[in-house]
């Protein structure tokens, strides 16, 4: 059964006293309010007939911990399983506690760079793409490097290049700065109002956080561009840019995702389509996917927090097996 939340007025509810003239379909965008506790709605024409359309209605909600026994998340702050098409949640532990993200911040960049950019766009990298920070993951960009968007975003989310975030984020937004208020209204337009981003890249800094509920929000609308999950579904990637001085410069990398990878088995009846990683020692090991039952119905999953990466995938291999 679908469970409804803290967002109000799933239902249709027909406006009687309001008639409109023609036919056809017809949408009124009303300005999402965070402050709202009935969220955002849409204004649909049918027939004559005016409705208003809960902003949750085509959404996986939930108000309470899901937690069937079958499936130990224990070493996980946070855990979620949704069946898209049937908007059924099927596990909940933990999902509107606020966390680090880590490099699951990447989906919310790649977002905000294909809505407001171009995929054949050259970008071009400056100094704060040497990012020194340590154990910060790199593509190995320089300043004065050019790639395009589609490049950056294989590098942003395969090996979850840190510097390609940089690249995507002052190239697409104009600064840092810029592309995460863009980042933070995205989020704000889909719902995701329990989280906050300061960087497009996930290392740990003070007012960046998210949600398992919020993530779910973003990947759902992540893998609606069929680029991301295209390159999410990728083991491997070799391309080639250039310097400052047009030379060029060969780059390949593989996906960190472990079932991608062959290092972890799915349960039998589901196929790993892809996802995100994240790690860092404030968020610890993070997890978003994106899969498949066997008769190709999608579900995402996310942990977050999860103590060490071999129970990462443990428990998230429980939580697919949910999945019938």
């Amino acid at each position: 059964m679908k469970c409804t939340n803290k967002i109000t007025g799933t239902m249709f509810i027909v406006f009687a006293g309001i008639l409109l003239s023609g036919c056809g379909h017809k949408e009124y965008d009303l300005a999402y309010d965070r402050s709202s506790v009935t969220g955002n709605y849409r204004f649909d024409t049918f027939a004559g007939t005016d409705l208003a359309k809960g902003f949750a209605d085509d959404l996986c909600v939930t108000d309470k911990d899901i937690t069937p026994s079958s499936a130990d998340t224990s070493q996980a702050e946070a855990a979620l399983l949704c069946d898209v098409n049937d908007e059924e949640v099927l596990y909940s532990k933990g999902v509107f506690t606020q966390l680090h993200p880590a490099s699951l911040t990447k989906v919310m960049t790649a977002i905000v760079a294909l809505k407001y950019g171009n995929l054949d766009d050259e970008l071009t990298a400056s100094a704060n793409v040497e990012i020194t920070e340590s154990g910060a993951s790199l593509i190995g960009l320089k300043p004065g490097d050019k790639m395009t968007l589609t490049q950056a975003l294989y590098g942003l989310l395969m090996p979850s290049g840190n510097d390609a975030a940089i690249l995507i984020a002052e190239n697409i937004g104009g600064s840092v700065e810029h592309f995460a208020e863009l980042m933070n209204e995205e989020a704000a337009r889909l719902g995701a109002t329990g989280c906050h981003f300061v960087n497009p890249h996930g290392l740990t800094a003070d007012d960046h956080y998210v949600t398992a509920y919020d993530m779910y929000l973003i990947f759902n609308e992540a893998i609606k561009y069929d680029v991301f999950t295209e390159i999410i579904n990728q083991k491997e990637y070799t391309t080639v840019y250039y310097d400052a001085e047009g030379n060029p410069k060969e780059f390949s990398c593989e996906t960190t995702n472990q079932f991608l990878k062959g290092e972890r088995q799915a349960p039998e009846q589901v196929t790993v389509i892809g996802g995100k990683t994240g790690t860092t020692n404030a968020a610890q090991n993070c997890l978003v996917l994106l899969s498949k039952d066997a008769g190709g119905n999608p579900y995402i999953s996310v942990i977050l927090k999860c103590s060490e990466r071999g129970y990462l995938y443990e428990e998230m291999t429980n939580l697919l097996s949910l999945i019938k």
